[in-house]
C-alpha cells in the first residue's frame, strides 16, 4: 500500500473546490486501467471515468471523479439524479449529441446511428450478448433500443466486498469485449443494495461495486468515455425488501447500453 498525493475537483453537496489536495490509501492494480482518481466524497454519489492516470484506487470510502469534459464544476447533465444518458434519452434509450459523452465520442471518430440501423446494431448486439451470457446468471432486458444487462451481486461479490468473485472474471470479461467491438453505444453502471444497512453504507458500497464492474470492462477494452457511473444504494428495487430472496435480487449491478445517434 502506498500513499498517494491527488490533486482535482473535490465535489460535496453543491459545493466544488478545484484544485483541493487529497491524500489516500491506494492498491496500484498490475493490470490498471488509466482513470483519472477516484476521490472521496460525502453526500453524493457521482462517478465518470476519465482516461488519465494509469491507475485504479481502491480506497477504504465511497468514490467519485471529477467532470472529464472539463471545466471548474460538472457539466449540468451530470448529476446523480438525472445521468447524462437518462437526461437527454429517448424513451427508446437512445442517446443523443446533447449526451457530453456523444460529443466527446463523436469527436474523436465514432459515427452516430441512423434509421433503421439503431434496430439492426442493438438487435446484433443484444444477440451476442445474451449467448455470451448464458447459464452464467446475467440477465439480458430489451427496452426500447436500450439493452440491460443485470448482474446480481450474490454471483459477483461476496458479501460486502467490492472485489469480483474470481468466478466471474471470464463472464465480465466476455461481456466486455462485445461491448468493446460494439462502440457505437453509451455506457450506463448502475449499483445497487438491499435496505439493511445506513443509506450512506448502501451508497458507498453500490458506488465502489459499480466502480469495479466499469474498471473490469475497461480492462477488456472498452473505451471509458462511454461510461456513466452511479452508486443508487436502496433506490429501485426490483423485489421486496421483506424476504431474503427479494434482497437478493436487489443487490446488483446493471449495465445500461444506449446507442449513439
Amino acid at each position: 500500500m502506498r500513499r498517494l498525493q491527488i490533486e482535482g475537483l473535490w465535489r460535496t453537496g453543491n459545493a466544488a473546490r478545484p484544485g483541493q489536495k487529497i491524500t489516500a490509501t491506494a492498491k496500484l492494480l498490475p493490470h490498471s486501467v488509466p482513470i483519472r482518481a477516484l476521490m472521496p466524497q460525502r453526500n453524493r454519489m457521482f462517478t465518470r471515468f476519465a482516461a488519465t492516470l494509469p491507475l485504479v484506487l481502491l480506497l477504504a470510502g465511497c468514490a467519485t471523479m471529477p467532470n472529464p469534459w472539463g471545466g471548474s464544476t460538472p457539466s449540468p447533465v451530470a448529476s446523480a439524479a438525472a445521468p447524462a444518458s437518462a437526461v437527454v434519452a429517448t424513451p427508446d434509450g437512445v442517446a443523443t449529441s446533447k449526451d457530453p459523452r456523444v460529443a466527446s465520442l463523436t469527436t474523436a471518430g465514432t459515427k452516430p446511428l441512423t434509421g433503421a440501423a439503431i434496430g439492426s446494431y442493438m438487435d446484433e448486439e443484444e444477440s451476442a450478448l445474451r449467448a455470451s451470457v448464458m447459464s452464467s446468471g446475467v440477465t439480458v432486458t430489451r427496452a426500447g433500443e436500450q439493452i440491460i444487462l443485470t448482474l446480481p451481486a450474490p454471483i459477483t461479490f461476496d458479501p460486502e466486498k467490492v472485489t469480483l468473485r474470481s468466478e466471474f472474471n471470464a463472464t465480465i470479461a466476455t461481456i466486455g469485449g462485445i461491448l468493446a467491438k460494439h462502440s457505437q453505444t453509451v455506457i450506463d453502471v448502475y449499483g445497487y443494495t438491499d435496505d439493511q444497512a445506513a443509506d450512506a453504507h448502501n451508497k458507498a458500497l453500490s458506488q465502489r461495486r459499480a466502480v469495479t464492474i466499469a474498471a473490469a470492462l475497461a480492462k477488456a477494452g472498452v473505451d471509458q468515455r462511454r461510461f456513466y457511473i452511479e452508486g443508487r444504494g436502496e433506490a429501485d428495487p426490483v423485489a421486496s425488501n421483506a424476504t431474503e430472496v427479494g434482497r437478493a435480487q436487489n443487490r446488483r449491478v446493471e449495465i445500461r447500453i444506449s446507442p449513439i445517434t
